[in-house]
């Protein structure tokens, strides 16, 4: 046997593909900007040598722990270990971001004359200011969401409907960081609302099913007179889709998969539609995201309502035929100043807009991504409420 047929697998070989080409990419571009960190903050900070060798080692540190974060789960089995790893790196993560952030801040500050002392000063306000915003941004994000009132208006609304709440959840990410305890909050928080009905537009989960049914069980305790309905999200595909939707189908949330059903409440009745998540084509061509399938063979002339998990499928649903759509994906940019750069990919950050006739409401999430930071965009549990088109 041939050194070649013995040699075992490097931990690298257990990453998804497109998790090692990200990583390709992004670890030297981590490493340079926590570089240009150290290059601009720490020759200007009243250190020794040791001092600033020991600053140096923290940074490295640092910049060790974000990716080692993100490739805990997929090179450690032992999960309660992996999930501790992951908390570490993905609060480094948020620290990083602010450091980087306020150091590219305070460098063009530098170029204003502000006195022979600011260059000190500002360097050692840059980690403390970091240290303060990522403190914030925990306490923010671990709290349970808020609640959201909005007016959704629809065309052809009978009497029957005025006044029908729907609970919109988004972007929970059940992960290493959010867990059984998370979850369950939001749950009693919901139904403590007594919705007409609920759903949940994506990105519901961050780990397969094995690793997180225990922690999406409270899921199974939601409660709503016309059930609870969900769509997929990119990072279900990312997840095990497959497994996911069997796993959502038995907890009592229903998907909807390019396909419609139609509510009756009272002597009302509107259309429910859901398209799988707009990048789903790329796991799967079989699961292409398709509002027009998805509304195929509704009734005509009542409402349509389409859940769709990320806000740039609002033109082909608009075009579809549409009137309203709820969407998530955006965590609102989740902190600053990100939430000025999520335009660059989605038409829309948060709140209600228009697209044509079609009206489209984008949450920001009940939950978080990577970082338990929010800042400048609070997480939220969505209650909208059916008012005819003509009342607004």
């Amino acid at each position: 046997m041939t050194a070649a047929t013995t040699a075992h697998p490097s931990p690298s070989d257990h990453l998804p593909g497109r998790l090692r080409r990200f990583l390709r990419t992004v670890l030297p571009i981590l490493a340079g900007l926590h570089a240009y960190i150290g290059w601009r903050l720490l020759p200007a900070l009243p250190l020794d040598r040791v001092e600033t060798a020991l600053a140096a080692a923290l940074l490295a540190a640092l910049c060790l722990l974000v990716p080692l974060g993100m490739l805990a789960r997929f090179l450690i089995v032992r999960q309660p270990l992996s999930d501790r790893i992951a908390w570490l790196g993905s609060l480094a993560m948020g620290f990083f971001s602010s450091l980087l952030v306020l150091t590219v801040l305070r460098d063009a500050t530098l170029l204003i004359p502000l006195g022979p002392k600011w260059p000190s000063l500002s360097a050692l306000g840059v980690p403390l200011l970091a240290v303060a915003v990522t403190l914030a941004g925990y306490v923010n994000a671990r709290r349970v969401a808020r609640i959201v009132e909005v007016d959704l208006p629809l065309p052809h609304l009978p009497p029957s409907l005025e006044g029908f709440s729907i609970l919109q959840l988004s972007d929970i990410h059940v992960g290493p960081t959010i867990k059984q305890d998370y979850v369950a909050a939001i749950v009693d928080r919901v139904n403590a609302l007594q919705p007409d009905l609920i759903t949940i537009t994506g990105d519901i989960v961050d780990g397969t099913v094995p690793h997180l049914r225990t922690h999406t069980a409270p899921l199974a305790g939601l409660r709503a007179r016309h059930g609870v309905w969900m769509v997929t999200g990119n990072h279900e595909y990312y997840s095990g889709v497959d497994a996911w939707l069997a796993e959502f189908r038995r907890l009592g949330v229903k998907p909807l998969q390019n396909e419609h059903v139609v509510i009756e409440h009272g002597e009302g009745r509107f259309v429910l539609a859901g398209v799988t998540d707009f990048s789903a084509e790329v796991f799967d061509p079989a699961q292409a995201s398709n509002p027009e399938q998805a509304l195929a063979g509704s009734p005509p002339g009542l409402p349509r309502l389409l859940l769709a998990h990320q806000p740039r499928t609002a033109p082909q649903a608009a075009a579809a035929g549409f009137d309203a759509q709820l969407s998530g994906h955006t965590h609102g940019g989740q902190f600053w100043p990100w939430n000025h750069f999520v335009r660059l990919q989605q038409p829309f950050t948060a709140g209600l807009h228009q697209v044509g006739r079609m009206w489209i409401y984008t949450s920001r999430g009940t939950g978080y991504w990577g970082p338990p930071k929010r800042f400048g965009a609070p997480s939220e549990i969505t209650r909208l409420r059916f008012v005819a088109a003509n009342s607004q």
